[in-house]
């Protein structure tokens, strides 16, 4: 099997255990008082997908056909599996089920940059609210206690706007609030550069456009002075 065959394969499986992820993910943290057994089976699955990701990281790997190059391109992903061993980057985890997400995409890029940011940013600032309200609540000089608090700290975050009414004061929390300011300037990035791309191919069709009017006028001129000079040879 090679290595698009496999992503092939595997693009819809991933991305329901994406959602699924994310759903695990975010029950216990919406609703804390929720059983402890069932709480115990979210992380279990949790777990399971997680290991499903890190399978398809090696399966890709290996198909590849240069596996060094491979690595290298994919430093990220390894980087999420590995990493959130850690307490205080656990929130990677989540980041990889945005990846399976996004991996769906096949479309050329622009066109794949335009979907990724409508529903890129949304989902960002859902899963980044649902991050820091669970690295924050617990901590006595937390400023961020409710949902509704870190989803406006999110949207103000991401936006680069951060009025500063609500932060983070966990090492988990401002790892999460980099992360964010990052991917906020990232997708501002990614929406600048679309537009500039439409712009350019709009200003290249109507240059094309032009040069084909200008090359039929020639055309037509030429045919107008052959009939003159066959009319001047008649009389």
């Amino acid at each position: 099997m090679t290595l698009q065959k496999w992503e092939r394969s595997t693009n819809w499986p991933l991305t329901v255990m994406a959602v699924v992820f994310l759903g695990c993910y975010a029950w216990p943290i919406l609703q804390p008082t929720l059983n402890g057994s069932v709480v115990h089976t979210l992380s279990a699955v949790s777990i399971a997908i997680w290991v499903a990701f890190a399978v398809d990281y090696l399966a890709s790997g290996y198909l590849a056909d240069n596996r060094v190059e491979y690595a290298k391109r994919h430093i990220p992903e390894l980087a999420m599996l590995i990493l959130p061993v850690l307490r205080p980057l656990r929130a990677l985890r989540v980041m990889l089920a945005l990846r399976a997400v996004n991996r769906s995409a096949t479309m050329k890029f622009r066109g794949q940059a335009t979907i990724y940011v409508a529903g890129a940013v949304p989902l960002l600032v859902f899963v980044a609210s649902l991050s820091i309200l669970n690295a924050e609540r617990t901590n006595a000089d937390a400023n961020i206690r409710s949902y509704g608090d870190a989803l406006w700290w999110a949207c103000t975050t991401i936006t680069t706007v951060g009025y500063g009414d609500k932060y983070p004061v966990t090492t988990e929390g401002r790892f999460i609030a980099v992360t964010l300011m990052v991917a906020g300037i990232a997708l501002l990035g990614v929406v600048t550069a679309a537009l500039a791309s439409w712009f350019v191919e709009r200003i290249g069709r109507v240059e094309a456009a032009e040069a084909q009017t200008q090359r039929d006028l020639d055309v037509v001129l030429a045919e107008l002075r052959a009939l003159r000079e066959e009319v001047n040879e008649t009389t």
